[in-house]
């Protein structure tokens, strides 16, 4: 497929723009462009049909299964998009006077009511820009409950290995030396460990649960009085609370703070999709700490992003909260859960499972031993699926699995479509036995073929060279 570049005729044009309303203002001396910018020039014709070949070639959540674990691949409804595209809500602007903003203002306050129904906590920011954001958020809102303390000691954040690598990344940023502990053989956290490096310079823990394996800690509730005993405060890592919303709050089980990311969760959309938003919520014992918005909310509390954050997602995850209701928040994380034990019991028998028990919304598959007997990755297999159609799971992560791959098949997927993924991995299994070398090469009838990856990282082309 050519380019847009490569498709430009000269002189070739359309007219989408409409005609410019306001005086044409001429540019300082000095600041004239010496040539015309190099854009393609084309006719709405051809422009139509390039952006439909690329669409084409696309695949995403309405184009087929997509189980990427740990980042909640759902399909978005299309009301979401509706609502957050009414006039009320694109015609608006954070400085607008505060009488035009009224109802924009109580799409906050309701989403705020209502995820902190759903975590246990007590106030909430929608600021952060997305998960990452949130997680930095909630840290700096440990930190500054112990420096309002006066607790200068607490200079440690404990970290499970099992934990996506933002986590330890974050507690750097915000200035913390990283504990790492390792997991039980369960693949929940060891106890015994725990115990071990808790101290007086404990400023507190960062968890997951249900954990990046697929797992609901039995002893979250000991971890977090542990943590809690220690003088130290529990973050939780709410990126993905499909398995659990509705059903059990992480406010109730000790955490005193929370990020989600609502582009999982709460379907609205990932990636270029985006933008995103990592909602932060907390407990009463930090609401102070809280960012707030100078224009909306008065006063000189801490910003982390301007006005309100990212509106419009908000819109978005508040439409599929209202959608679902009391009673189908719940039902959606069960079937979530359900999903998930029925297409890990589906693959049971081929590749084996990391830890073979109930899983929660994931569950890992470990490769090691396959390949040791084949010579096939979980990188082969992962590039073998796009030949069939699906887009790959999560590869080589968590880190305390090796040959790891991570399925997430969320709620929104049919029995059908979970039969249909589990006999095509069985049929890679069979494949990588009878015939390793055609996997290596993998994906066949892709668009492209397997790309040098460590040269496509070192070595990036990040522009057409005319």
């Amino acid at each position: 497929m050519k380019l847009i570049f490569e498709k430009s005729v000269p002189g070739r044009k359309c007219s989408l723009l409409p005609p410019c309303d306001v005086a044409p203002v001429a540019l300082p001396e000095g600041m004239e462009r010496e040539a015309p910018p190099r854009l393609p020039e084309l006719s709405e014709t051809d422009i139509s049909r390039h952006y439909t070949e690329l669409n084409q070639r696309v695949h995403g959540v309405n184009c087929g299964f997509y189980p990427l674990g740990s980042c909640t691949m759902k399909y978005n409804p299309r009301i979401d998009e509706e609502m957050a595209a009414l006039p009320g809500f694109t015609q608006i602007h954070p400085l607008a006077p505060a009488h035009t903003t009224k109802g924009c203002r109580a799409v906050l306050d309701t989403a705020k009511q209502y995820l902190c129904e759903i975590t246990g906590m007590d106030d909430m920011t929608f600021q952060p820009a997305a998960g990452a954001h949130g997680e930095f958020t909630g840290v700096m809102l440990i930190k500054a409950y112990h420096d309002a303390r006066g607790d200068g000691k607490r200079t440690k954040i404990i970290v499970p290995d099992s934990a996506h690598g933002t986590n330890p990344a974050t507690a750097n940023m915000c200035g913390y030396t990283v504990v790492n502990i390792p997991s039980a053989p369960n693949g929940c956290v060891d106890l015994e460990a725990l115990k071990g490096v808790l101290g007086e310079d404990t400023a507190g823990l960062m968890l997951t649960n249900p954990n990046t394996v697929g797992i609901f800690d039995e002893n979250i509730l000991e971890i977090t009085r542990l943590v809690h005993g220690a003088g130290g405060l529990c973050y939780y890592d709410g990126a993905n609370l499909n398995a659990i919303m509705g059903v059990v709050r992480p406010g109730d089980m000790g955490f005193d703070c929370i990020h989600m990311n609502l582009h999982k969760t709460f379907a609205t959309p990932h990636g270029g999709g985006g933008p995103g938003a990592g909602a932060v919520g907390c407990k009463a014992h930090l609401q102070a700490y809280l960012p707030k918005s100078a224009t909306m909310d008065g006063g000189e509390g801490l910003q982390v992003r301007s006005f309100a954050g990212n509106f419009l997602v908000v819109v978005k995850a508040l439409t599929y909260i209202m959608t679902l209701g009391r009673e189908g928040i719940p039902e959606a994380a069960k079937n979530a859960v359900l999903n998930a034990n029925y297409l890990m019991a589906g693959i049971k028998g081929t590749f084996d499972v990391a830890f073979d028990r109930t899983c929660m919304h994931e569950f890992v598959l470990d490769l090691s031993e396959y390949k040791k007997q084949t010579g096939v990755s979980a990188l082969d297999v992962a590039k073998s699926l796009i030949d069939y159609g699906m887009h790959p799971p999560t590869m080589y992560f968590p880190l305390i699995v090796h040959e790891a791959l991570m399925l997430e098949p969320t709620e929104t997927e049919s029995k059908e479509t979970l039969d249909w993924a589990a006999e095509i991995f069985r049929q890679l299994y069979q494949l990588g036995k009878e015939n390793p070398e055609y996997m290596h090469e993998a994906p066949h009838a892709a668009q492209i073929g397997r790309p040098d990856e460590v040269k496509a990282s070192r070595e990036p082309v990040l522009r057409y060279g005319f």
